[in-house]
């Protein structure tokens, strides 16, 4: 189930002149998000950055917009540089900076954050006051609080929201693909020809996309030491995240993977005793992402499949049109052939030549041209037999 959060937006004069200076901003715009939920928006260069949250300069490059970097997801010593498509954000055990936060496919994320990282506790203090929330925050279960690190809760955001975008995408795709590919088929022409292609270009695009994020996220499963980077809190901390005497355990709870772990569940897991390797709880979170991830790579599988498919049919069309093109020519050639012997033979003795054989022997030439259509029609059955046999035509 979603983490609702306590909202405290950023100020809304702040935003309004953001805007209307949004062609004139500078490309290292930044939106700093806290544990409460408050969003200020920053106009800091990449020195301020690198010390504010104290990463290298090959690390801030990688948020770089004008550079192309693969999907990526490191950990820091106190912060988690992430790079997911157009999420560009670094994350610290007590804040998020986030990159373009004015970009029409980040303002989702940056409401997505202030909503869900204030912990449990302030939205129950905040009810506890009668204020008034947006409609879902009063549906968080009594007792039911989620006791995940800040750095995981961004990180889980993060993740929802280019899982979501990605599949939105190949939705998208496969909503216009099928209907274009099922016309194709019923109908061969330059325009759906041409409409084809443009959307397979698509799809080829797409799937790189995904199938880096998915790479990503493939490569921290497969290595504890690169997911317990992550733990910020805890290397702050000097804990682990699982103690026998009742220290702090998490499960992720996200309303996109549409499952939900019971307080049983987490209790028997919460009795297992941890240490500082302990990285059981990140692995479920990125599994269950990996796996929506996975999801969405496999249905472009499916639509390129599909789209294959297409092309072998289509070129079965074309194979078939292109012998009877051939069973056409062949049978007009053979045709010319034959008539080619036959006014020959009739050109010949239609010439005004004198020939002493034919004298007092005007039944040659009926003779001569019966028996060349026959030797004719005989030749062109003769050579459409052999074609047939040899399957250049149809029976």
């Amino acid at each position: 189930m979603a983490r609702d959060g306590y909202v405290v937006p950023a100020d809304p004069q702040v935003v309004a002149a953001a805007a209307v200076k949004k062609k004139t901003q500078p490309a290292r715009s930044w939106i700093l998000i806290n544990a409460s939920g408050q969003g200020t928006i920053l106009d800091a260069d990449k020195h301020a950055i690198m010390h504010r949250v104290q990463i290298h300069a090959r690390d801030l490059r990688i948020l770089d917009p004008l550079l192309s970097y693969p999907s990526t997801i490191l950990g820091r010593e106190r912060a988690i540089v992430l790079n997911l498509e157009h999420i560009k954000a670094i994350i610290t055990s007590e804040e998020v900076l986030l990159r373009d936060p004015l970009d029409e496919n980040v303002v989702p994320v940056v409401e997505e954050l202030q909503r869900r990282l204030p912990p449990a506790n302030l939205i129950l203090q905040g009810q506890g006051d009668g204020k008034e929330y947006p409609s879902g925050q009063n549906d968080i279960e009594a007792g039911e609080e989620d006791e995940s690190p800040f750095e995981f809760r961004a990180l889980e955001v993060a993740l929802e929201a280019i899982c979501s975008f990605l599949a939105a995408r190949t939705t998208e795709l496969e909503t216009a693909a099928y209907p274009a590919l099922d016309e194709l088929t019923s109908k061969i022409s330059s325009r759906n020809l041409d409409r084809v292609r443009k959307l397979k270009s698509a799809m080829t695009r797409l799937t790189a996309r995904v199938q880096k994020v998915r790479d990503e996220l493939e490569q921290l499963l497969d290595d504890d030491d690169d997911m317990a980077d992550l733990y910020l809190s805890r290397k702050l901390a000097g804990a682990s995240p699982v103690s026998g005497s009742g220290g702090a355990y998490w499960f992720s709870a996200s309303p996109t993977i549409g499952s939900k772990i019971s307080r049983a569940s987490r209790a028997s897991v919460a009795t297992v005793r941890g240490d500082e390797n302990d990285v059981e709880d990140l692995e479920m979170l990125l599994e269950a992402y990996f796996m929506q991830i996975d999801s969405t790579l496999n249905k472009l599988n499916t639509l390129r499949e599909y789209i294959d498919d297409t092309e072998d049919y289509i070129n079965i069309q074309l194979d078939n049109h292109r012998n009877q093109l051939i069973q056409l020519e062949l049978f007009l050639s053979s045709g010319t052939v034959c008539l080619s012997i036959y006014s020959l033979v009739a050109g010949i003795f239609g010439m005004n030549i004198p020939y002493t054989w034919n004298d007092n022997h005007g039944y040659m030439f009926k003779w001569v041209v019966i028996i060349t259509g026959a030797f004719s029609a005989a030749l062109f059955i003769l050579i459409m037999s052999y074609a047939r046999y040899k399957g250049l035509v149809g029976s």
